[in-house]
């Protein structure tokens, strides 16, 4: 059952990285300006923020299993939408709904640690965010692969069949869970700012992943941008390449689990926080040499990942312990939250890189994980999981 939901995640949260190698041409083909190139992939963040503070919560009082099948077919349904947009504003709208569809993957994790035992719950957890991850991971360079032979059309074509497929699998699969009878909608929506307010460590973690994360949308609308500019002239098929080694990052996932499980949250974030500093530093160091600078870059994806995948579940493992009863809520206010950060930083990140080149996006990646470290040298060890 883990690895069915570690692979569904994956599969769900792939659509949402399907267009951060394709900035270029679906930007060309729909019409899009380089200054709001961004928007190909904020729109879909936009999209999946919307559907964590307003679908997600519904985790806590809906069947699971019947919202995460309904959830699949209506992204599918989106896919298929955007592989046949001719305008930017059918595909962005598109891709809205992508993103508000999608969010079943955050109803599937918090599902894996219902089912785990406590001992191990940040490891299990780990085990399906590393699946999670390696959709996020592996939608880069499959997008760029099927792209550079069959256009990017194809992309969402095929993910719009594949999910079909997954829908009927998890259908047959996956356990019933009903969650204990909660409040009404409009309570349950309304609970989140309560449990916002009351829940510092919610609050911490999720500031901590929206810088990181943050970075990371810049670096990956930028990116394809930068490798297949001058001086790089990597073409789609080598973006696919150069997107498939950061895959190694994802490894950090489980690694990230065990740590938290023995307690080392607070030391194991500040390493995935340095991570990410680093990883913006390597490319500004970047020498005229071409295979240089594309060493460095691929060493700055790793990192980044790496950091990216290892923040992720130690915040998950945090706000899990919190309680059952409202795993679903706080998991939705917890990716809003740095989903926002996500979507702020693709957005600035088109718009540095037309007006200041690579070196002005970096710099931007820069100072927002620096940012977060900052924030993370505030912390002070605690007892109380809700007085972090």
């Amino acid at each position: 059952m883990v690895r069915l939901l570690a692979v569904a995640a994956g599969m769900i949260v792939a659509n949402l990285y399907y267009a951060q190698t394709l900035v270029g041409p679906i930007s060309a083909s729909t019409g899009l300006s380089p200054g709001a190139a961004g928007l190909v992939v904020t729109l879909t963040q936009l999209g999946y923020c919307l559907g964590l503070l307003f679908i997600v919560p519904l985790g806590d009082r809906l069947e699971n299993r019947r919202m995460i099948v309904t959830g699949i077919a209506f992204t599918s349904a989106a896919l298929a939408a955007a592989a046949l947009a001719q305008s930017a504003l059918v595909f962005l709208l598109a891709a809205l709904c992508i993103g508000l569809g999608a969010v079943v993957a955050q109803v599937l994790v918090p599902f894996a640690a219902h089912l785990a035992p406590q001992a191990r719950r940040g490891e299990i957890v780990g085990k399906v965010v590393s699946g999670l991850l390696l959709g996020i991971m592996l939608a880069r360079p499959l997008a760029s692969l099927v792209a550079g032979y069959a256009g990017w059309h194809a992309v969402f074509a095929g993910g719009a069949i594949a999910l079909v497929g997954l829908a009927l699998v998890l259908h047959h699969k996956l356990p019933q869970r009903l969650p204990v009878a909660g409040p009404a909608y409009p309570q349950l929506i309304k609970s989140l700012w309560h449990l916002f307010a009351t829940t510092p460590v919610l609050r911490r973690r999720a500031a901590y992943h929206a810088a990181l994360f943050g970075a990371f949308s810049l670096f990956w609308t930028t990116a394809p941008l930068h490798l297949q500019g001058p001086g790089l002239h990597l073409s789609q098929t080598g973006i696919a390449v150069f997107a498939l080694v950061g895959m190694a990052g994802a490894v950090a996932s489980p690694v990230a689990g065990r740590l938290a499980d023995a307690g080392h949250t607070r030391i194991a974030t500040g390493v995935a926080l340095s991570l990410g500093t680093v990883s913006f530093v390597l490319p500004m160091l970047a020498p005229a040499s071409r295979p240089v600078s594309l060493a460095l870059m691929v060493a700055a994806s790793i990192l980044l990942d790496m950091g990216v995948a290892a923040n992720l579940v130690l915040g998950q493992r945090a706000i899990y312990a919190l309680g059952a009863e409202v795993r679903s809520r706080l998991n939705g206010i917890y990716f809003a939250l740095f989903f926002a950060g996500g979507a702020a930083g693709s957005s600035i990140g088109g718009w540095i890189y037309a007006t200041h080149g690579a070196t002005g996006a970096m710099a931007a990646g820069l100072a927002l994980c620096a940012l977060g470290l900052a924030y993370w040298m505030t912390e002070r060890k605690t007892v109380n999981p809700r007085a972090a």
